[in-house]
């Protein structure tokens, strides 16, 4: 059995891996990143090769959530991109990284996980379910909110701040991973 702790930095450690990923696949080994990503491999073994996850896999590796990300799952993983993650302001990811900050950074990281496998039909049943917006619980506990406009994806963190799937059902052995433009925040 996974335990939260690890369950939450795997979780981040997909996030990172998932970012480049074309919203509308479901193609055999897409690319993200410049590497083909492949359905047979674990979140971590396919991030590890994203180069445009990088920042997310350090991330990951300081929280130590390395195991739990490469464990059965399943998980949906949000994955910010490099470029995602340079939005923040400066020194952020930096301070996150620091062995004194690894709970912060875990919570952050875990926050981009969700239990399970769900898909971006899966994502817009639960906004559709919820008239146009539904939420998600987050292996970090607290939720996110996830809307669709026409076949884009968006989530929503809890301080307001919105990211769009840019590349969307990046299937691994344990679970799938969708690419998002933007880092979220409990």
């Amino acid at each position: 059995m996974i335990r939260a702790p690890q369950r939450i930095a795997a979780i981040a450690l997909s996030l990172a891996l998932g970012a480049a990923m074309p919203v509308a696949a479901f193609a055999k080994n897409p690319m993200v990143g410049g590497a083909p990503m492949y359905a047979s491999k674990t979140i971590v073994e396919n991030a590890v090769n994203s180069k445009d996850h990088t920042t997310l896999v350090a991330a990951v590796k300081a929280a130590g959530l390395v195991d739990t990300l490469s464990g059965p799952g399943p998980f949906t993983v949000f994955a910010p991109t490099n470029a995602a993650f340079a939005k923040l302001p400066a020194g952020t990811v930096e301070t996150l990284v620091k062995p004194e900050n690894k709970a912060t950074l875990t919570a952050i990281l875990t926050y981009h996980v969700v239990p399970g496998t769900l898909t971006a039909k899966d994502l817009a049943a639960v906004a559709k379910e919820g008239g146009g917006q539904g939420t998600i619980k987050t292996v970090q506990g607290e939720p996110l909110t996830v809307q669709t406009k026409g076949k884009k994806v968006f989530v929503t963190d809890a301080k307001g701040n919105t990211a769009t799937v840019t590349i969307a059902n990046v299937m691994q052995s344990n679970g799938v991973i969708h690419v998002i433009n933007g880092v979220l925040q409990p």
